[in-house]
């Protein structure tokens, strides 16, 4: 009876994280974008003429990474002792990100602006700043998470992270079923919601609030280096959205999608850091004498 139980109680789960992605796919199959439908004006802060280079987006990534990098080699946080479980993290969540942005660049739900890549420097119809944004930005990010890991042990958001996570899951469902036809929006709000029914259903919440602390802090760099992006200080933006596919709503230039996207996005690279950290640490014990 209670091994039963406990199948019954594993299908329910895997049926529900599984209906999100499976809905995905099902609006990728049946979902056709309007064509040259990309944004290229939009309400910027005030454009800076020292901008407009097509090495723009190359750019961008050597400067968000620069100090990062550099602070990796800090004798406190040691950063660059824990890179063997960042860059398979940042390789794994790349094989997500990386098809999903080929095949929405080349339907036309967003594109990039050649004023601002060199366009010999373009793979699979990506610029080679957008390749390096799946490499910089979580490396970042992770490099953040670990930061206030140890200047900030405390973990200050354990007492609401449950009713954020539940409220978060309800608010993404809800929004995709009302914008089923805008596919950037549905795409990214049903895979965020499946992906925090992963952490409820098996259980692996202990770090979750400690990654929306992460999450939180990072978002003041994102609005720089997503405002440039998105046009805030050029005269058309780099990344180029076709606003039929998204809810319309910009935070200054910046999509509101993008904050979800970037959730997920931080949230994969994070949960799989940790994962290959405790993997390590549990072969270590394993082995030691």
């Amino acid at each position: 009876m209670n091994h039963e139980l406990k199948t019954n109680i594993g299908f329910t789960q895997m049926a529900a994280i599984a209906f999100p992605l499976i809905a995905v796919l099902f609006l990728w199959w049946l979902r056709g974008v309007e064509a040259d439908n990309l944004a290229y004006n939009v309400d910027k802060v005030h454009s800076y003429q020292n901008l407009e280079t097509n090495y723009l987006y190359l750019i961008i990534n050597g400067l968000s990474i620069l100090f990062p990098f550099l602070l990796s080699f800090d004798k406190r946080v040691h950063f660059y002792k824990k890179w063997k479980y960042l860059f398979p993290a940042i390789g794994l969540t790349a094989l997500v990100f990386v098809p999903w942005d080929v095949y929405f660049t080349v339907l036309g739900v967003w594109g990039f602006n050649p004023n601002y890549y060199y366009e010999p420097l373009k793979f699979m119809s990506l610029p080679i700043g957008e390749w390096l944004f799946f490499f910089v930005m979580p490396y970042c990010c992770v490099f953040i998470y670990e930061c206030l890991n140890y200047y900030f042990p405390k973990d200050y958001l354990k007492p609401i992270e449950a009713i954020v996570t539940y409220l978060l899951i309800i608010m993404l469902l809800t929004l995709s079923i009302i914008h089923w036809e805008k596919m950037y929006t549905v795409t990214t709000f049903l895979l965020t919601a499946a992906f925090l029914m992963y952490f409820i259903f098996t259980d692996k919440r202990s770090q979750l609030s400690r990654y929306y602390l992460a999450y939180l802090v990072s978002l003041i760099p994102f609005f720089i280096v997503n405002g440039v992006l998105t046009g805030a200080f050029t005269e058309t933006p780099v990344v180029l959205y076709n606003n039929a596919e998204n809810l319309g709503i910009r935070l200054v230039t910046i999509p509101l999608d993008d904050l979800v996207y970037c959730l997920l996005l931080l949230l994969m690279n994070m949960s799989l850091f940790e994962y290959f950290r405790k993997r390590d640490a549990k072969i270590s014990q394993t082995n030691y004498p």
